[in-house]
């Protein structure tokens, strides 16, 4: 079967795109190597989605999946390794198969970097969180850390020293990477402390998260008593096995303006994945409804 378009991956910029297209009558194949709906189903509540006062991450992607699938979406479990042209359309290649479109749209999304420490997955969404924006709210009156020290590790303290009781920011280096005005109006606060020189060496709890244990540069040991941590140490773009077909920045992200178009002509890109300065669910299903507008022009001038 030929596909009008062919989307890769499942999560919220992918999946708004799957329902625009098909609304447009166009036949449609979202391709999902991992879990429908993304990184927001780490998100044990959501409150900054429009019509939703709080949601769970992973139902409100159910209902985004509900939804394709209503309007006649298909859906493959597969990883793309690739993506070329034959005899005028779009291969998609996949550890499970081959599928051709006549456009395709790319929403893998960023993967939020993590440390690597042992027992970690355990407390993501449940005492680890990635955004201050969509989860700080939960951490009012309490202790934090935020691990990083980067722009966004300093605009995600910032953001969370003005709701929460205590600050910790643990940071590898001995100095801030961030802009030093933002970490000159974070130092002032009251509420915020800095260990610089310090690495997690593990997350300390039971059910519920409880602290971290640090190791400075010289070997001291040391627990921080924590509500919550909130990792900042970089986002990961799944985009490395498109990087000669979309064209990439020098961070990964492709490089792509407000259009979602890129270098090659019927390959959109939607979401994370896109060079951008917001990543947030909205920002992702706008992407999606941008991307899927415009692959659905370019299908129909092919006529």
């Amino acid at each position: 079967m030929i596909y009008d378009v062919i989307i890769v991956g499942g999560g919220p910029a992918g999946l708004t795109a799957a329902i625009y297209t098909r609304r447009a009558n166009k036949t449609v194949l979202v391709i999902e190597k991992g879990t429908f709906g993304g990184q927001i189903t780490f998100s044990p509540k959501v409150e900054n989605i429009p019509g939703f006062s709080e949601i769970s991450g992973n139902e409100f992607a159910e209902k985004l999946v509900d939804q394709a699938l209503y309007q006649g979406v298909e859906t493959e479990f597969a990883e793309v390794v690739g993506i070329s042209e034959e005899n005028g359309l779009k291969k998609v290649a996949t550890d499970g198969g081959e599928f051709f479109g006549r456009a395709v749209i790319i929403a893998t999304g960023a993967k939020h970097r993590t440390l690597g420490t042992e027992g970690e997955e355990n407390y993501i969404g449940n005492g680890i969180s990635f955004c201050a924006v969509c989860d700080g709210a939960f951490y009012e009156g309490k202790t934090v850390v935020v691990v990083g020290g980067g722009n966004s590790a300093l605009q995600e303290a910032l953001l969370l020293s003005d709701l929460v009781k205590k600050l910790v920011i643990v940071q590898n280096l001995d100095f801030f990477t961030g802009e030093a005005k933002l970490a000159e109006k974070l130092t002032a606060k009251e509420n915020v402390e800095v260990v610089f020189g310090a690495t997690v060496e593990r997350y300390t709890g039971g059910e519920e998260l409880d602290g971290i244990d640090i190791v400075k540069k010289g070997g001291e040991k040391a627990h921080i008593a924590a509500d919550g941590v909130f990792l900042a140490v970089g986002l990961i773009p799944q985009n490395d096995v498109f990087k000669d077909v979309i064209g990439l920045d020098e961070r990964g992200y492709c490089d792509s303006d407000e259009r979602c178009l890129t270098k090659t002509e019927g390959v959109f890109v939607a979401g994370d994945c896109r060079k951008k300065k917001t990543r947030q669910v909205t920002t992702a299903v706008s992407d999606g409804a941008v991307a899927a507008l415009a692959a659905c022009e370019y299908i129909d001038d092919l006529k």
